[in-house]
């Protein structure tokens, strides 16, 4: 019998068949079905023990973990504001976290297991009901996972302060003297921002850009801050550097989880307070929000037909 108290840090089929007490055909299914953490090396499949481990526990009571929620993903002011005022109000009987990672990354962490909801934006709201599906089926454990409206938002170019009334003719914003700050790859205003110059017969390359930022509120503290004067971003990251806006599209703001994570109260406090007076004020103070959809279950991963 293999000893499944051992303390390599991976287990194989024959170890977790014995520690969840399931035949190792079902094991296998679980693990090419992405539906418990693991990872195919030279056709063998093996299975992260503390990611096991924490997945029991999560299969738990909607997750043994319901005192708290851990938020990845794409960064936004609205979103910032609201956890920290949920956090006041659970007053340490359970906690919001938010850790801004980008879109793609934040999927990825999601897959693993490390988050428990992940925010992503990928291209202008008409396209997102095709669009963001797709890029969530691109990530193991799809098939777990729903797709929620947290809301919309006006997506467009933060630039300085004091160019705010001059005329904005794109032309006249790639000339050499235009200091660009950008976004890592794998962020959803980074995609934005490469769609928009190929409209205009662009390409990244031939932007001054002097610095990448990982956040769109790093992208105005840096041009608040007179280091940039160009960048991809929201209106209410704009409005609270007091800066400059030039609207261009707008997007739609998911949340993608696991569709056990969907129906803990913690989560659903997150769309109620939205839906609240205080939600409603505290966006309209932001700036550039839509909030007719929130909460909306957009799309289910076990809905999808599998060939």
């Amino acid at each position: 019998m293999s000893d499944t108290s051992s303390t390599s840090p991976f287990l194989n089929v024959h170890q977790v068949a014995e520690l969840l007490h399931l035949n190792e055909k079902k094991i296998y299914q679980l693990a090419s079905d992405g539906a418990i953490p693991s990872t195919k090396v030279t056709g063998k499949w093996l299975f992260p023990r503390r990611l096991v481990e924490q997945w029991i526990l999560e299969s738990c009571h909607h997750g043994v973990l319901a005192d708290r929620l851990m938020v990845t993903g794409s960064d936004d002011p609205l979103l910032s504001a609201l956890i920290m005022r949920l956090n006041q109000q659970q007053q340490g009987h359970a906690f919001y976290g938010y850790s801004v990672t980008g879109t793609q990354l934040g999927l990825s962490l999601l897959s693993q297991g490390r988050a428990d909801v992940c925010a992503i934006h990928w291209g202008r709201a008409e396209e997102s009901e095709l669009r963001h599906p797709a890029l969530v089926r691109s990530h193991s454990g799809y098939r777990h996972w729903v797709l929620v409206r947290l809301f919309r938002r006006s997506q467009g170019l933060i630039i300085r302060a004091e160019d705010r009334h001059q005329p904005h003719d794109p032309s006249g914003l790639f000339g050499a003297n235009r200091r660009w700050a950008i976004r890592q790859e794998g962020a959803g205003s980074q995609r934005f921002l490469k769609e928009w110059l190929a409209g205009h017969q662009l390409r990244l390359e031939q932007l001054n850009t002097q610095v990448v930022a990982y956040s769109e509120r790093e992208i105005a503290s840096l041009i608040a801050r007179h280091e940039a004067d160009i960048g991809p971003g929201t209106l209410s990251a704009a409005n609270e550097f007091g800066l400059g806006f030039i609207p261009i599209s707008e997007e739609a703001f998911d949340l993608v989880t696991p569709r056990n994570v969907y129906f803990r109260s913690l989560l659903q406090q997150m769309f109620d307070y939205l839906h609240s007076a205080a939600g409603l004020s505290l966006a309209q103070s932001l700036g550039g929000y839509t909030l007719d959809e929130c909460g909306t279950l957009l799309w289910r991963g076990d809905d999808v037909q599998h060939t």
